[in-house]
């Protein structure tokens, strides 16, 4: 590490304060001020957008070491959150003011990579969505959602038919309806708050259907 890189690191800590925040806490609303920029350190937020309809749909999530490139937009260009931050779980994250974040894109090459790496992995995954939303049904989307939300052994997902529909920017029916088909397949079992998952390979078939 040369002696510039020590020296951002050293005035990154220095700068830096840490924040807890509860599952539930919204960071962000459509519309407010970005005063700081947050680096995770640990948990997870959502970053979703909320139509004029009431609907739902997630743009992308924020983990340990990222940060919420839509803020990152919002300090650089000085215009207001154009959509929600929400805590899916317990959060600890680093906050770094406005001016800090700004002056350091001058000044850090580090801080360069580091922003520049996050409007790449962000592009990608909104261009994703739009792809998902504008040319994949649903069935197909559903059944790519529970093949990627679950994990072994038992690849059970602890989720409502509500919040499927918001992260995918559906209605709760034609969710209940798509999950009561793919059960009816035998691919997966509905219980209340929970969808287990009982033919892997199947459902992943499910996604490649004409």
């Amino acid at each position: 590490m040369d002696q510039s890189d020590e020296l951002f690191k050293r005035e990154f800590f220095a700068k830096a304060s840490i924040a807890n925040l509860p599952k539930g806490q919204h960071v962000c609303q459509e519309g407010s001020d970005c005063s700081h920029l947050a680096i995770l350190l640990n948990g997870t937020a959502r970053v979703y957008k909320l139509g004029e309809n009431g609907k739902e749909i997630t743009l992308y999530r924020v983990g340990p070491g990222e940060s919420c490139i839509l803020t990152a937009s919002c300090i650089l260009s000085n215009t207001p959150f154009p959509a929600f931050a929400i805590c899916e779980t317990d959060v600890e994250a680093a906050l770094i003011s406005a001016s800090d974040a700004r002056r350091w894109l001058a000044e850090s090459g580090n801080w360069r990579d580091y922003i520049f790496s996050l409007v790449a992995t962000r592009l990608s995954n909104i261009i994703n969505v739009v792809e998902e939303v504008v040319f994949r049904r649903m069935d197909k989307r559903i059944a790519h959602h529970l093949c990627t939300r679950t994990l072994p052994p038992n690849h059970t997902l602890q989720v409502t038919h509500q919040e499927i529909a918001s992260e995918l920017g559906t209605s709760r029916e034609v969710v209940s309806r798509i999950l009561k088909e793919l059960e009816q397949e035998g691919l997966i079992r509905v219980t209340r708050g929970s969808i287990t998952l009982l033919d892997l390979p199947g459902l992943e078939q499910k996604q490649l259907e004409r």
